[in-house]
């Protein structure tokens, strides 16, 4: 199990800097990613991607959920109302679930992947003014360890939070 560690840092250079600690920490490098203002240059540095800049994750879940609900309320109503000349099946109910299940994730992921993540709205204006957020995945275990290692080597990396835990989707 992984936890995701936040910490805000003044500039690129430092980031950078975190980074090559934290991989001599054996933290493999796939799990540091970065988010920063658009237009500051992240070269050697793995940019957040669109599952992690966006609430995609939580709109697929979302959509799951309320598009699952609804194809049950479908196929029940199609159990008690059949059309003329239809025998319906229990089955049908599982079917319509599945159907709007998969059709209200597609449809609520595509328009949630244009919204921000809601989870770094408190990181959103300390990015716009310049400042660097890393986001670390470390093992459970090693989550304190980490959190003293970069606040012992760089005071000025503020730890904003840990993440209880990471998505399936990061």
């Amino acid at each position: 199990m992984r936890r995701r560690l936040y910490f805000m840092v003044p500039d690129v250079r430092r980031a950078r800097l975190i980074r090559d600690e934290l991989l001599l920490a054996r933290i493999e490098d796939n799990n540091i990613t970065i988010m920063a203002k658009d237009g500051v240059p992240l070269t050697g540095l793995h940019e957040a991607s669109i599952l992690q800049k966006s609430d995609f994750v939580h709109g697929a879940e979302t959509g799951l959920a309320v598009g699952g609900g609804i194809g049950i309320l479908a196929g029940l109503v199609a159990l008690v109302f059949p059309p003329a000349g239809v025998d319906m099946q229990l089955v049908t109910v599982l079917v319509t679930a599945l159907i709007g299940a998969a059709f209200g994730a597609w449809v609520s992921s595509m328009v949630a992947s244009s919204i921000p993540n809601s989870r770094l709205k408190t990181f959103e204006s300390a990015i716009a003014a310049g400042h660097v957020l890393m986001m670390v995945d470390v093992p459970s275990g090693r989550v304190s360890e980490i959190r003293q290692m970069v606040a012992a080597h760089y005071p000025e990396a503020a730890s904003s939070g840990i993440e209880p835990t990471i998505p399936a989707f990061p």
